[in-house]
């Protein structure tokens, strides 16, 4: 029995009938919707995916019950406890029930009896998408989500403004030259930056600032943190910390129940990302069906927010300046031109963080260093810039190894895009179909598609991906560009920033399946 209808909960339930476990799945999902890519909820606000389009699809021989809530785990019995009083046994019980946001305390936002005023909203949830209305946004946090939320919803024509009480967005993540770089790019992207300011009150249709200028709103967004969904498993007597306990196994302190996801904690397992809440699905799914586990193949701490135009990853943990565990630190400026790195190494010359701004190809290479916990070469500025070791400049679009992993959600490395590209799959949907490749947190789909024209370029007489006047009906469901080639207006409303995109140069969308 799963209780987590999520990416992760989804992916173990299909890991498990594809591993050969022929008894019976049973998922218990709280939504009243199929499963979905939540991590592509901002593609929906943007316009760029119909909500259909990021559901996932159904696992044949999985018994799904929707709009159930588990309100209660019975251990001695094993069985748990719906909403409607109804019992469901289980052999083995796996807890996905992810994470919940954590909304301010700030007077105003919440009613007398606890509920959310009219126009409040967090982002969890497609209902959460549908719940944002007018033209006027104001979202409050500038951590990852409050981040790729503001982008997505200026894309889509809104007057957005992104409140945030530290110096810049993601002042936790990145120092201040980074986070200068991103400022400036939010600005040229029309999104009105009011940074070390705090909400003091909501009142409505205005969120009133601590130094007293109000900002109108009609919706206000919450992108204020997240927090493990524990209480059931509290409840249950199960250990608890920030999330719940588990082994390298899954195991929770009841052999019986695991966990997985954004509920579980393990030291291992990087929190929060969808990439390893996969790879746990993963390992519990070989677990369970008494196959070879996978190894040490759990990834590290990668975060890429979807930020248009500005290539931005966090590798690891960034170390403060001055920390003696930094070891050798290297750091790369270019304010002009946008480019910015910054990297620290331990005694073997391995990454153990780093911050990449504006620097595509470097951010590639050191991802993949990072994941294989190699060292890295001796010349690090070569590394940065493009170089080979002997100072000469690689040609200007020249290609990765073929062992660099492009899509580290379902681990498929470009040898194995550019395989399946010549065994016929010439678009990034047949790709996607083909490699799974796109098909989870979306960050490589530029990737996948330079590479596809690359290819194509090589290769005149092959297409890459419907030319941008077809029309939509004649894509199907699994286009990831489908909402790209819609005939709407991204352009910023007049006097309201500077224009957008337009349709033409929408960068790629992921594959939704």
């Amino acid at each position: 029995m799963i209780v987590g209808g999520g990416p992760v909960g989804h992916r173990l339930a299909e890991r498990l009938r594809r591993y050969g476990h022929e008894g019976t799945v049973l998922l218990l999902d709280a939504e009243p919707v199929p499963a979905y890519h939540r991590v592509l909820l901002t593609s929906v606000l943007d316009g760029g995916l119909d909500p259909a389009a990021v559901r996932l699809p159904p696992v044949p021989g999985v018994r799904s019950l929707r709009s159930v809530t588990v309100t209660g785990l019975d251990r001695a019995r094993r069985r748990v406890r719906t909403g409607t009083g109804a019992y469901h046994r289980y052999d083995t019980l796996v807890l996905a029930t992810g994470a919940e946001p954590v909304l301010p305390a700030v007077p105003g936002l919440r009613t007398a009896d606890g509920r959310l005023i009219d126009g409040v909203t967090a982002l969890r949830s497609l209902a959460d998408c549908a719940r944002v209305r007018g033209d006027r946004v104001i979202v409050l946090g500038g951590g990852p989500l409050g981040l790729e939320t503001a982008v997505a919803l200026r894309r889509s024509g809104r007057d957005v403004s992104l409140v945030h009480r530290g110096p810049y967005p993601l002042d936790r993540l990145l120092d201040a030259a980074a986070g200068e770089l991103l400022a400036r790019h939010l600005v040229s992207l029309g999104v009105r930056l009011e940074c070390g300011q705090s909400a003091a009150r909501v009142e409505p249709g205005k969120l009133v600032l601590d130094r007293g200028r109000p900002l109108a709103w009609d919706t206000l967004v919450c992108c204020t943190g997240v927090r493990a969904r524990t209480a059931l498993a509290r409840a249950a007597g199960l250990a608890v910390r920030g999330g719940v306990l588990v082994d390298g196994a899954l195991r929770t302190s009841d052999p019986r129940i695991r966990a997985i996801g954004d509920c579980a904690e393990h030291p291992g397992w990087a929190p929060g990302l969808l990439a390893s809440g996969w790879d746990q699905a993963e390992v519990l799914a070989r677990s369970l069906t008494g196959r070879r586990p996978v190894g040490e193949r759990r990834p590290g701490s990668v975060l890429r927010p979807r930020v248009p135009g500005l290539p931005l990853g966090v590798l690891g943990v960034p170390l403060q300046a001055g920390d003696p565990a930094a070891g050798e630190v290297v750091t790369f400026s270019d304010p002009a031109g946008g480019r910015y790195a910054t990297m620290a190494l331990d005694a073997a010359g391995r990454l153990s963080s780093a911050v990449v701004v504006g620097m595509s190809d470097a951010l590639a290479a050191l991802t993949q260093l990072h994941d294989a916990h190699r060292s890295l070469p001796g010349d690090r500025l070569a590394l940065l810039l493009g170089r080979t070791v002997t100072g000469r400049r690689t040609p200007t679009g020249s290609a990765p190894a073929a062992s660099t992993v492009v899509c580290r959600c379902s681990n498929v490395t470009r040898e194995t895009l550019v395989r399946a590209w010549h065994d016929g799959a010439r678009e990034v949907r047949a790709l996607a179909r083909a490699t799974r490749a796109t098909t989870g947190c979306g960050t490589c789909a530029d990737e996948v598609r330079e590479l596809c024209a690359r290819l194509t370029a090589e290769q005149p007489t092959a297409g890459c991906g419907p030319s941008a006047d077809e029309g939509v009906d004649d894509v199907d469901d699994c286009d990831p560009h489908a909402g790209d080639r819609r005939s709407r207006n991204d352009r910023a409303p007049a006097g309201r920033g500077t224009a957008l995109p337009g349709p033409g140069e929408r960068l790629a969308r992921p594959c939704p399946r």
